[in-house]
């Protein structure tokens, strides 16, 4: 993968560039708690997923996560600053081929999706291989999703061109989350807490999900206009929510794992 993508990279800096401030500092601290919480939640898979934002103040600059390091490895300062065409800007290595041209295409193309998470989660993958609707808004947690997901039926195999992004983006819509048939999830949002809180909710809304569909019994869902009812009730709160669900991470990491913040 890493040398697919060399040919799209120059990884000299340019001239200028303030990539430094503090409020870009926070930023990497917030994202590298995220794959440091995704790991010890079994959210990763090997050196494989990816999860990007974009820089604080930017529209054509983001971070992500370099090729060849687990979730539990990253740091703040491990992230690397890329432009939407391919040149990293800041870090050392290069990102990922598929985190690459999937990222970008999300970030160019959907002005909401300040954070994109992609992973393989098991829970929420294992709904992407299941006939039907992934969610069955059977459950409260799942209700917070309510409205809000897409489901890409076309498995095309590896992201490994921008054109495959720009599918992949064209699928998701106007949606947050988009399930992608055979493969994983993408969690889109504003801000690097709403996206945390929704691959965490989103991860333990399937799992509950699936232990009711493995009981053998009629798996019941929620009545659609109390289901809408709950969702608006969810999203009002999903901001500050979110950055507390946030800060609570960063809390423990900095009990248990405090180098996430170097």
């Amino acid at each position: 993968m890493a040398q697919q993508f060399s040919s799209l990279t120059d990884a000299q800096p340019v001239a200028g560039e303030i990539l430094d401030s503090a409020a870009i500092l926070e930023a990497r601290r917030d994202l590298a708690a995220c794959f440091r919480m995704a790991a010890a939640l079994g959210m990763g898979e090997g050196i494989c997923n990816h999860f990007s934002a974009m820089v604080p103040g930017r529209d054509d600059l983001f971070l992500v996560n370099p090729y060849g390091w687990a979730f539990e490895e990253i740091t703040a300062s491990s992230l690397l600053i890329c432009d939407l065409h391919g040149r990293v800007l800041a870090g050392d290595g290069v990102p990922e081929a598929t985190a690459f041209h999937i990222h970008a295409r999300l970030h160019l193309r959907k002005s909401g999706a300040r954070a994109a998470f992609h992973t393989h989660m098991p829970h929420a993958t294992a709904l992407t291989m299941t006939a039907g609707d992934p969610l069955l808004w059977a459950g409260q947690t799942s209700l917070k999703f309510y409205g809000r997901t897409a489901v890409d039926e076309h498995y095309n195999g590896l992201a490994l061109d921008s054109a495959e992004g720009d599918r992949i983006a064209s699928a998701m819509g106007d949606a947050d989350i988009v399930f992608l048939r055979h493969h994983g999830v993408i969690v889109t949002a504003p801000t690097i807490a709403e996206a945390w809180d929704d691959l965490y909710f989103l991860e333990r809304a399937a799992e509950v999900q699936l232990k009711a569909m493995g009981s053998g019994r009629e798996v019941l869902s929620v009545d659609p206009d109390v289901a809408a009812r709950t969702a608006a009730q969810m999203r009002e709160e999903d901001p500050e929510s979110a950055r507390r669900h946030l800060i609570s991470v960063r809390r423990r990491l900095e009990r248990e794992a405090p180098a996430y913040a170097d």
